[in-house]
Order: C-alpha cells, then sequence, then structure tokens
C-alpha cells in the first residue's frame, strides 16, 4: 500500500501548518467562549443602553408653532423663552420647555354668577352701586390674550381668574364714580374705555403678561325689581326734556322777533329824533334868516309876511263866486275848493 506523501490529505497538519488536532482544540475553546450566556447579555445591554441614550439626547428637539412661545425651564427654573421653529433643550429631567399661546384670544364674562342672598331678594355680581346711589345690572365681557409667557405662567397664579377677578374690581370703581343715567342711555363707550384702560395698569403691575384686547358692555339695564319704576321715570325725565325742547324752540322763535322789533322801535325813535331835531334847526335857521331880513327892510318883510299868512288863512277857507245882482238871495254859484263841484 502507497503512503499518501500529500500534506493536504493528512488529518494531522492543516493548511496553515498546524496540526488538525490543535486546530480543533482551538475551535471548540472559542465555540465555549462564545456560547456563554453571560457575554451575549452584557452585549445587549451595552447596545441597549446606547440607544437609550441616543433617544434620550434626541428627545431634546422640539417644535414651536408661529402662534407659540417655548418656556424653558432647568429643573423647574425659568432659562429663556423661544420664538417659532425647531429647537433644542437638555433632555429631561435636566430641561423641560412648556408651549403657551400668545395668539389665542381669551374672554371672560362677569355679571353671571349669583354671589349672595339678602332678605330674600337675589344680588348678583352683575348689581353694582353707581354714584348716584342706584344699583345697575351690567353684564360685561373682557377679551384678552397674552403679551408675555414668562410673566403668564409665574408671576401670578390662576391668571384667568385674577383677569377675572381684577375686572370685576375696576368696572366696580369706575361704576362708583358715574351715574346711572348715562351708563344706561348711552355713555357706555366712556365706561368700556375706561375700564380697558385702568384694567390694563393694575394687570401690568402685577406683571401678569396680559393685554387686554377690548372691553364690551353687553347690557346694563336697572335691576329687574324696579324696572317699571325705572321705566316710569325715564319717560317722565323723556317727557320734561320735550317740554324743555318745545320751550327752547319757542324762545329761538319769539326771541328773535321781539329782539327785531325792538331794534325797529328803536331805529323809529332815531328817525324820529333827528327828524325833529333837523326840523326845529330848519325853523330856527327860516326865523335867523326872516329876522335879519326885517332888521334890512321892515316894511317889506312885515308885508311879505302879511300876504303868507293871508295865504295860509284863505287856503283854507271856502272860496265862492257870487252873482252881486242877487241882493236878497246869496247862492252859491261855484266853489272853487270843491273837488266834486255838483255836489256843492
Amino acid at each position: 500500500m502507497a503512503d499518501n506523501n500529500n500534506p493536504w490529505d493528512n488529518d494531522d497538519f492543516a493548511w496553515d501548518g498546524t496540526s488538525s488536532k490543535s486546530k480543533n482544540s482551538l475551535s471548540k475553546r472559542f465555540k465555549i467562549i462564545n456560547n456563554n450566556p453571560k457575554d451575549h447579555i452584557g452585549s445587549y445591554i451595552k447596545y441597549g443602553l446606547a440607544l437609550v441614550l441616543a433617544l434620550w439626547a434626541l428627545s431634546g428637539f422640539y417644535q414651536v408653532q408661529p402662534s407659540e412661545e417655548g418656556v424653558v425651564l432647568r429643573f423647574g427654573k425659568y432659562v429663556y423663552t423661544t420664538d417659532a421653529g425647531l429647537h433644542y433643550h437638555l433632555p429631561v429631567p435636566i430641561e423641560e420647555v412648556i408651549k403657551v399661546n400668545v395668539t389665542q384670544e381669551r374672554s371672560i364674562n362677569l355679571g353671571t354668577a349669583d354671589v349672595r342672598n339678602y332678605r330674600n331678594n337675589a344680588f348678583t355680581e352683575s348689581h353694582m352701586l353707581t354714584g348716584d346711589e342706584n344699583i345697575v345690572d351690567i353684564n360685561l365681557t373682557v377679551v384678552w390674550k397674552i403679551k408675555d409667557a414668562k410673566d403668564y405662567l409665574f408671576s401670578i397664579r390662576s391668571p384667568d381668574e385674577t383677569v377675572s377677578v381684577a375686572a370685576q374690581s375696576v368696572l366696580r370703581e369706575i361704576v362708583g364714580q358715574s351715574e346711572m343715567q348715562p351708563i344706561i342711555t348711552g355713555d357706555r363707550g366712556k365706561v368700556e374705555d375706561e375700564t380697558k384702560e385702568e384694567l390694563q395698569r393694575v394687570l401690568d403691575e402685577f406683571n401678569a403678561g396680559v393685554i387686554i384686547v377690548r372691553v364690551k358692555l353687553q347690557k346694563a339695564d336697572p335691576p329687574r325689581e324696579v324696572v317699571d319704576a325705572f321705566n316710569e321715570v325715564q319717560r317722565a325725565k323723556a317727557d320734561m326734556e320735550r317740554f324743555k325742547n318745545e320751550a327752547e324752540a319757542y324762545r329761538n322763535e319769539v326771541l328773535p322777533k321781539a329782539k327785531g322789533q325792538a331794534a325797529q322801535i328803536a331805529q323809529d325813535a332815531e328817525a324820529y329824533k333827528a327828524a325833529t331835531i333837523n326840523k326845529a334847526e330848519g325853523e330856527a335857521k327860516r326865523f335867523a334868516s326872516v329876522y335879519a331880513a326885517y332888521k334890512n327892510g321892515k316894511e317889506v318883510t312885515i308885508k311879505k309876511m302879511y300876504l303868507d299868512a293871508m295865504e295860509d288863512v284863505l287856503k283854507k277857507a271856502n272860496k265862492v263866486i257870487i252873482d252881486p245882482s242877487q241882493k236878497g238871495n246869496l247862492l252859491p254859484v261855484l266853489s272853487l275848493n270843491s273837488k266834486n263841484p255838483a255836489k256843492e
């Protein structure tokens, strides 16, 4: 039987020059090591921790919408505020972010809840005492939104309730300084403007981070228990105003006419005065001129004065033409002064 001198066919040697027995021994040892359960668990734990750490780190990314502001807290303490966009903060529990909608309009209504009963008469938060000691039933709507997210979250507790209480306090103060009639009949705009201005000032003092958008009086009426009496008073006041207006209209009609008549009388008096003075002055001048002529020519002047006087006298007398042949009866034939001779 021939010897097999091919080293590749020899089981005792491997291709790398090591004996097959030695290689089998190493292979067995390697398998024993790889098949150790403890080594597999340790690898899984490492990979798992690495994955968890990566996810934890990625959880710090956050998106802020255009209508929001992001308030970042580090261990519960305010750090900074972020605007719209993609941002990153240290993952929880180191840092966290609170997103606040700063464009949304919020509203509260005052004058809807019963607050107390007194002698079986229900009084509500809408019943307010005016400056002239009347009670008015008011319903008010306040519209507001967040101006500063940090102040809104941390400067005051329960911002919604704070705005409501402050609005009610301010409204009561303003109503208490006003009369009932203007509030009910049409001066509501003044109350709304004053309430908005004063409420904003109070909230700014609190650093509430809130801006008042508008204030609207939904209702301003007398209480239901006295509404009939109040309506009677209003009707009486309306009649008073009507009579007053009618009197003013009559006054405006009569007074200018009376002033015109008075002015006319005064002008007539002035004209009469001027005419009388002028006449008197003319007569005085005429007398002076006659006197001057008399001194220069007495006989001529006297004769002229006589003729003028006779002319005035005969001008007023009835002139007749008489037939001298009628000696017994003197009958007028023709009247020279008569406008209608047939009637003479």
